[in-house]
């Protein structure tokens, strides 16, 4: 996938710190939080490799860069979807369903090249390896795959956590805050501030326009990585359909530097926008 992954884990007891890790292209190596915090336990140490392992293993079935992978094999018609590791059958079902929440606007199959599942693939797997750190026995635990986030639990007793949104006219700037917990457990933003216009319009083929960002929050990384595609890929039609699904809500920032979110988008601030 090519992407930056970051790792932040809090150890059950209460005396001990996060431990973060963090390199490219899901590359985690452990580091102590601060000079006075413990080193993490074995168990945790061994769940980050795990999440490692798992990221490098998915790039390695899901990467269309890769020429010999199953997917870039499947797209090419040279590998039946019935032969592919399961994996592949298992987060194409989730890309049918997001296509259907997002009104058609998240559609895979309308790519250039085949079927290409990258706009949810990547916090699929994002929420899989973090699955690993929870299952440790970690007390809180946070991913950061390319700025798409997923959390549990809390970063220290009693506090949410909190996740900045970038402005997508100034890097050094944050548009808002998010507080993640409890049900928003992940936030992800699609836009062309970086990449410049790689996303779609599935109706025209062509480089969406219209907004500079979408961002979405809600329980599920792979879900709202695809709703966020799917907004920005609709110039903001398909806010309607984010704001009709239980549990999600998004931010949308327009050519013309306007905002609007859906009611319930967990900002820190006002930010003078008006609501879906």
């Amino acid at each position: 996938m090519g992407t930056v992954v970051s790792l932040a884990i809090r150890e059950a007891a209460a005396t001990s710190a996060a431990t973060e890790a963090a390199g490219p292209a899901g590359e985690l190596a452990g580091t102590p939080a601060s000079p006075a915090s413990s080193p993490a336990p074995a168990a945790l140490e061994a769940a980050a490799a795990r999440a490692l392992a798992l990221l490098h293993d998915v790039d390695a079935v899901f990467s269309t860069w890769q020429p010999e992978s199953p997917m870039s094999r499947l797209r090419r018609g040279e590998l039946e979807l019935a032969a592919a590791p399961p994996e592949i059958a298992a987060v194409l079902e989730l890309c049918r369903r997001a296509r259907v929440a997002s009104g058609g606007w998240f559609d895979p199959w309308r790519l250039p090249g085949g079927v290409d599942p990258t706009g949810l693939v990547k916090g699929w797997a994002a929420e899989r390896a973090l699955a690993e750190v929870r299952q440790a026995g970690a007390a809180g635990g946070l991913i950061n795959a390319g700025g798409d986030v997923a959390v549990f639990g809390e970063p220290g007793p009693g506090q949410p956590w909190r996740v900045g949104i970038r402005d997508p006219l100034a890097a050094d700037r944050l548009l808002t805050v998010v507080t993640l917990g409890g049900h928003d457990r992940a936030v992800a933003t699609s836009g062309a501030y970086e990449r410049g216009p790689h996303v779609l319009d599935p109706t025209s083929g062509e480089p969406a326009r219209g907004l500079l960002a979408a961002t979405v929050v809600g329980p599920d990384l792979a879900f709202v990585d695809a709703l966020a595609t799917g907004l920005l890929a609709s110039g903001g039609k398909a806010l309607a359909r984010v704001a009709g699904l239980r549990g999600y809500s998004a931010l949308l920032v327009y050519d013309d530097a306007t905002m609007r979110a859906t009611i319930g988008f967990p900002s820190t601030d006002a930010l003078g926008r008006q609501a879906a």
